[in-house]
């Protein structure tokens, strides 16, 4: 391999001694105290849910990659296995839900299918993969396969579950017979999304998505009649029952066709609208204001709307250039803000007796999340959890309102706990006595700013090795998360690719390596204006200024090697770890690029389709400006590549084509390929051996006891 020499690299290596070092993994002279096996060793868990009666929970959780179905239920709520893969088959486990009597589980195996209709298939196993929707009681045993679909729903009459396959909805009579098979429901043009069964059961709300536009749709089981409910030019969505089985409301979303990755400040305005199905009248009960706020902007939550006690709607906004929630009445009227704040709502469920919700948010400390509370009806909440850890994903109990949620910090990894009404929190115990990660050997990592190369203020977390002594220099990283609407906390993320990373972090940190994990503008946690950052990505790449901030920074602490700082990231992360060796190999001295953009002109070729005529050409000239490729000729630092051929997310070329560059331009590089893997790695074989790499190639390259 070649190899470029640099006024702050004297090495050199060949391909002999570059395939040793990948066998041999970290070099002798590193004492580890911890592994990545053991680090990526504790179980993620993910699609909290509770029964519709009772006390109970649900959840599902990867341990190494096996994912498993997990249930506890009230007051001792002692966890219980009901249902886990056979090993590390690479097969996501989801989209959790209920029979109204609390006495199955049914859920979903496999992931969606890519642009040409294939499942993943990550073991490459010559039958083919495919999602499909199962059911298991709540005593475990052999689960039933119901079929192939995803996005199952229950009646709450225990009639009929409905799922979706192939944009079309399908359903089967409950309870399950060994014979059962579902059926079409109905057909309908467009994608289906969004079932909804009234609350007696015998109707089902559904969008139709049809591109350009979407429609929301009722069906009569009893009627076997299908209508659609005041049709628009506009994008309807997420529809609402009224407790009563009347009305339905629903987002309105006028369909306006901007320039890609144009920053989403303002639109033409969003709505809300109801419908009363005994009449067939529609009306718009309110509007969003011009300016901040007229673009929708979702939050994490089944359902974009809630039908709350008093007959009172509740939806988030942005009026404030903060996402809250407001409420207004189901009859029209001015709308009454529910959370206020430099602050921003995520993870919101409503209780069952509809007088409150629960969310989650970063309300007085912004590189966390912890819950609150908030009446349907007035703006004054109340903390549900504090302190320094981090608590997402909340659901209420039927019975007794109790509040399950999940939960991590700073060296503890995710997992679910439980706040009975009115008592203390406890923790949902799952697999214990098996959990690999040394927690006393992490580190708290600090929250810090710096400044941007163009003066705006960046957030970060800075993980310092817990062996740093006074007056000592070590070598740093810096880490970039995807999206880019993320945000990276002050403790394991809430999302398993970020809580992955996290891990990475904390591992490189105990070898020695100083962390600087960067939030940079287009991501969440900061307001509207940052999110939608002006001149991002293929519009300017504005990124880059922070990036280079953070390598400014470093380099100016008294404890990091200014000559042996690194960068690393995913996805959008990748694409700008490749931004930052492309365009400052003098700063950053290697990197390690997980299936990053690498030509915003390749990954769209139609990028600049919604531009004027007259602007295509400049628009497409600018995004490939934007793009690490077009600097390549600068790009002098060593860089590890590491993708899925079967990334449904950022296609393989973009690591095909930046090779081809790398070689024409003599640029150290190595590359990691994963055969039928997609973009969030499906094997956690995979994750091992992605990180495994990354830590030996930093050693390789970053080490100066190398």
């Amino acid at each position: 391999m070649p190899c470029v020499p640099s006024p702050f690299r004297a090495w050199c290596f060949g391909p002999l001694f570059i395939g040793v070092l990948l066998l041999t993994g970290v070099p002798a002279q590193a004492q580890d105290s911890f592994s990545i096996e053991e680090i990526l060793g504790a179980p993620f868990p993910s699609d909290m849910t509770a029964a519709p009666t009772g006390d109970r929970v649900a959840w599902v959780q990867n341990k190494e990659g096996v994912r498993s179905l997990w249930t506890a239920a009230g007051p001792s709520y002692q966890a219980r296995r009901v249902v886990a893969a056979e090993g590390d088959d690479g097969q996501r486990m989801g989209e959790v839900t209920f029979t109204p009597d609390g006495r199955q589980i049914v859920y979903v195996r496999g992931g969606a299918p890519n642009r040409n209709g294939v499942h993943a298939n990550p073991r490459s196993r010559p039958d083919p993969a495919e999602r499909a929707v199962w059911s298991v009681s709540i005593q475990g045993g052999v689960p039933q396969k119901i079929g192939a679909g995803h996005a199952p729903t229950v009646a709450p009459s225990g009639s009929h579950l409905a799922f979706l396959r192939n944009g079309q909805v399908w359903a089967v009579p409950l309870p399950l017979a060994d014979t059962t098979n579902p059926a079409r429901l109905f057909t309908i043009r467009g994608d289906a999304e969004d079932l909804r069964w009234s609350p007696s059961g015998d109707r089902l709300a559904f969008v139709s998505d049809r591109g350009d536009h979407g429609f929301v749709g009722v069906y009569d089981l009893d009627t076997n009649r299908l209508r659609y409910l005041s049709a628009s030019v506009d994008h309807d969505s997420n529809p609402v029952w009224s407790p009563d089985g009347n009305r339905i409301a629903f987002l309105r979303v006028p369909h306006e066709e901007d320039p890609d990755y144009s920053p989403d400040r303002t639109a033409l305005p969003w709505s809300i609208h109801v419908a009363n199905l005994d009449t067939g009248e529609s009306r718009t009960i309110w509007t969003a204001d011009a300016g901040l706020g007229s673009a929708f902007q979702s939050i994490r939550a089944e359902n974009q709307l809630f039908w709350g006690a008093g007959d009172r709607i509740v939806f988030p906004w942005e009026k404030t250039g903060w996402l809250h929630l407001y409420s207004v009445p189901a009859d029209g009227g001015r709308a009454t803000p529910l959370t206020a704040g430099p602050f921003e709502v995520q993870f919101v469920t409503m209780a069952p007796d509809r007088e409150s919700l629960i969310y989650a948010s970063n309300q007085n400390d912004p590189h966390r999340r912890h819950l609150w509370r908030v009446s349907v009806g007035e703006g004054s909440p109340t903390p549900v959890t504090q302190g320094s850890g981090i608590e997402w994903a909340p659901v209420v109990t039927a019975a007794s309102q109790d509040i399950a949620f999940l939960a991590s910090g700073a060296r503890t990894p995710a997992h679910p706990e439980v706040r009975p009404d009115g008592a203390e929190r406890q923790r949902l115990a799952a697999d214990a006595g098996t959990q690999t990660v040394p927690q006393s050997e992490l580190v708290t990592p600090d929250p810090v700013t710096f400044s941007a190369t163009d003066g705006k203020t960046i957030h970060g977390q800075l993980f310092r090795p817990p062996d740093l002594g006074p007056d000592e220099q070590r070598p740093a990283v810096v880490f970039f998360h995807g999206g880019p609407r993320r945000q990276m906390l002050l403790g394991f993320h809430y999302r398993g690719y970020y809580h992955n990373a996290y891990s990475l972090n904390q591992y490189l940190a105990n070898q020695g390596y100083i962390v600087l994990a960067v939030n940079y503008r287009g991501g969440i946690g900061y307001g509207l204006e940052f999110r939608e950052a002006l001149e991002y990505g293929p519009r300017g790449a504005s990124e880059f200024k922070d990036a280079l901030g953070a390598g400014l920074y470093l380099r100016q602490r008294s404890d990091v090697d200014p000559d042996r700082i690194g960068l690393w990231g995913g996805s959008y992360g990748g694409y700008l770890t490749a931004l930052g060796l492309a365009r400052a190999s003098d700063l950053f001295a290697a990197g390690v690029d997980l299936h990053g953009v690498h030509d915003w002109t390749a990954i769209r070729d139609d990028i600049a389709r919604h531009y004027p005529p007259s602007e295509k050409e400049a628009a497409r000239q600018r995004a490939f400006e934007s793009s690490p490729m077009s600097d390549v000729e600068d790009w002098e630092s060593p860089v590890l590549l590491i993708h899925g051929d079967d990334d449904r997310n950022v296609p393989f070329s973009e690591t095909v084509d930046l090779v081809q560059a790398l070689r024409t331009h003599d640029v150290p590089h190595e590359t990691l390929v994963f055969p039928d893997e997609v973009h969030g790695f499906l094997l956690h074989e995979n994750w091992l051996r992605a990180y495994r790499s990354a830590a030996s190639f930093f050693d390789r390259t970053l080490r100066d006891d190398k």
